[in-house]
């Protein structure tokens, strides 16, 4: 049987506030298999973001194993940690979370800074990605002078930058009109239809039933998967 992408065996996330213990996860234990396209919703608070930020190496478990790729991250390094995240995981957020200074082309360029290859070169990958979210005319843009719809576009394409096998989605279109969030759903299908990974946190049922799987969370653990 293929070893999944993603496994969680028994993980928790604790956080102390003062006297009080706060269980952010509890107990989660779920494999996602590479190529999901995995829903994960829940109310707020019930410990999507934490579960997003364990799976994209933002954060280690208070006990438990985490593994992607087959790689146990609670025994890795910053360095090691750091690389995963940039090799392996691309990040979509709801608020873009893009460079206000930078125009849509430099912010896709970000990413590929630190993987020492020409300007050239970046800036050729960049404008392909640019093309492929239909941005080909948008590049000079600053975020400022770009629609909510277009600017997820350019966090999809930065998030492409490094071709990273998974996609973390949280809440992308959580700030964006329905009728856009429509097309940005599209576009993440698409995406998984390539082969790659998605997991994306939503609190939107009926954008939830159009992933391919998905599981609920409440007080930090599983209610069901599907």
């Amino acid at each position: 049987m293929a070893v999944p992408v993603i496994s969680f065996e028994a993980v928790r996330r604790y956080y102390v506030v003062g006297e009080n213990v706060i269980k952010a996860l509890d107990g989660i234990t779920l494999d996602i298999p590479r190529g999901a396209f995995l829903a994960i919703m829940g109310p707020s608070g019930s410990g999507k973001s934490t579960l997003m930020n364990l799976i994209g190496c933002l954060d280690t478990p208070t006990s438990g194993t985490i593994r992607i790729d087959g790689e146990v991250i609670g025994e890795l390094g910053d360095d090691e940690l750091a690389m995963i995240r940039n090799r392996k995981i691309g990040f979509v957020f709801q608020n873009f979370n893009l460079l206000p200074r930078l125009s849509a082309l430099d912010n896709v360029m970000v990413p590929l800074i630190y993987r020492g290859i020409s300007h050239k070169e970046r800036r050729e990958i960049a404008e392909s990605l640019l093309e492929k979210v239909g941005l080909k005319d948008r590049m000079r843009h600053r975020p400022t002078e770009l629609s909510g719809g277009q600017k997820q576009r350019v966090a999809i394409a930065r998030a492409l930058a490094n071709n990273p096998s998974i996609i973390l989605a949280d809440e992308p279109t959580g700030a964006l009109d329905s009728r856009t969030g429509i097309q940005i759903m599209e576009m993440f299908e698409s995406l998984n239809d390539e082969g790659r990974t998605i997991v994306f946190v939503t609190h939107d049922r009926s954008l939830g039933e159009r992933c391919r799987g998905s599981v609920s969370i409440r007080d930090g653990r599983l209610e069901d998967d599907c």
